[in-house]
């Protein structure tokens, strides 16, 4: 019996009652093989050169729409092109961004050089190929960057299926992977004794999310799998505090010096164990409870689980990985630096620089009436985050009990609502100064939003553009 029907079989074993069977949401025998193709991405704040790591043949068959093979929806700080060499065709392409792209514009890569692990995932071709990879240029335009051919039938694609680490568990299911979104929860930090508790998180989350919208109207478009190993140690690392454990999928806190980032810069434990489900979106849940995550676009995203905001961080994360939402605040501290003097119109749905108040990006969204630019209590709300920025470090160089953080991010939740409240645009779409990381010379969509402060809700156009990937991978609508 081959290892991916053993696989769906056990899964099917596995799932609840009021879960369909597993074994329908994949066709081994019309699905082709997937392919992952990982490289080494390096460089520094001003060159970058990729190489070849290695080819390998996934567990499990493509689950991605085969009716949907070109990416047209210009998102992300690259691209890949799968390229027949012969005609010139390109078979299949997806946009992306990387943890490398956001390196690069942090003060480290001004003065060293690193490299990052990623993957590019696509169906089995019956031929050799060109794998093309693209990023932006200074106009935000892709243009060509790297090249590898790439032969499936090489001896030295790895095609070894290694039985699986961990039980892959059916969290939500709608239907053949190759009509939905597949979304994986990884777990990492989590015990042998932590198991339960990781299955209890993921189902609570995966729930929270189709709760909001336009996931919540879209629910029947998603397949939702989790799957964890055991760590020696309950945890994860937070080397800022002197805290290291050993990881399932190399996530810790603190990238990039940032005490509240958490990634894994580990790309091959994490597709190592992911290759073991079907997914297209990964988003990693960590045993922590101080307040952290991140999202990379078409990588991953993460949420600390036991954080009092684990709802928020997990919708919020989600966004940018699933369909490259920029963040909307800007009083915050980041590693990254400014944009500079030049504002380029951003490839990010969510966010513009606003060069033609009269062809704003999301001009057919924009209510009646609404000036552009929006006014809004800018001045006022900049002063206030200007104390709770300031709180919000000194209890974290004072290491303070992370319910004082959650006090003070709940009274500063409160302030907005009242403050926002008062303005005449309030649930208006226009464009609202003050976005990207940036106080000036970019604008956002609303005035609130997840992906500003820790609302309950996405903007109008963040909801289009979350519905416009769910169509890409989805035969729903």
């Amino acid at each position: 019996m081959s290892f991916v029907l053993t696989a769906l079989l056990a899964i099917a074993s596995a799932s609840s009652p009021t879960t369909s069977p597993a074994s329908a949401s994949l066709k081994p025998a019309a699905a082709p093989a997937t392919l992952r193709v990982d490289i080494q991405h390096a460089g520094d704040a001003s060159t970058e050169t990729f190489a070849l790591d290695r080819v390998v043949v996934e567990p499990l068959p493509w689950p991605g729409n085969p009716e949907r093979p070109i990416d047209d929806t210009n998102r992300g700080n690259n691209k890949f092109e799968v390229v027949d060499p012969a005609s010139g065709n390109v078979l299949y392409s997806r946009g992306y961004s990387t943890i490398f792209g956001e390196w690069r514009s942090t003060d480290e890569a001004k003065g060293m050089r690193r490299s990052f692990q990623e993957s590019l995932r696509f169906p089995m071709p019956a031929r050799p190929v060109d794998v093309r990879v693209l990023g932006r240029d200074a106009n935000n335009a892709f243009a060509p960057l790297w090249t590898v051919r790439i032969d499936p039938g090489d001896m030295a694609v790895e095609r070894v299926a290694w039985p699986a680490r961990g039980k892959l568990i059916p969290i939500h299911h709608s239907g053949d992977s190759a009509t939905k979104v597949d979304l994986l929860i990884l777990g990492d930090g989590y015990a042998a004794n932590e198991l339960d508790k990781f299955e209890r998180q993921a189902r609570a989350l995966s729930a929270h999310l189709f709760t909001v919208s336009p996931f919540k109207e879209r629910a029947g478009d998603f397949n939702v799998w989790a799957l964890t190993v055991p760590v020696p140690v309950s945890g994860v690392s937070r080397p800022s505090t002197g805290i290291h454990r050993a990881s399932a999928v190399g996530l810790r806190y603190d990238i990039f010096g940032s005490e509240r980032y958490a990634l894994t810069l580990d790309n091959r434990a994490f597709r190592d164990l992911a290759q073991y489900a079907p997914y297209e979106f990964v988003e990693i849940l960590f045993n922590g409870q101080t307040y952290g995550g991140g999202g990379i676009f078409g990588e991953f995203s993460t949420a600390a689980a036991d954080s009092d905001w684990a709802n928020y961080l997990f919708v919020h994360e989600f966004g940018h990985h699933f369909a490259g939402l920029a963040d909307e605040y800007y009083t915050s501290e980041v590693a990254y630096a400014p944009a500079g003097a030049v504002r380029v119109e951003p490839w990010e749905p969510n966010v513009t620089a606003l060069h033609d108040p009269a062809a704003v990006k999301w001009s057919k969204r924009v209510t009646g009436g609404t000036p552009i630019p929006t006014p809004w209590s800018k001045a006022e709300f900049e002063a206030y985050e200007r104390t709770v920025q300031a709180t919000r470090q000194q209890l974290r160089k004072d290491r303070r009990p992370e319910s004082e953080m959650t006090t003070l991010f709940r009274t500063e939740q409160a302030h907005e609502g009242e403050l926002f409240d008062r303005s005449p645009y309030r649930r208006a779409v226009g464009a609202f100064e003050g976005a990207n990381y940036e106080a000036t010379g970019y604008y956002r969509p609303q005035m609130q939003c997840i992906m500003f402060s820790r609302a309950d809700s996405f903007c109008q156009v963040c909801r289009d553009a979350i519905s416009d990937i769910i169509d890409l991978y989805s035969r729903g609508h």
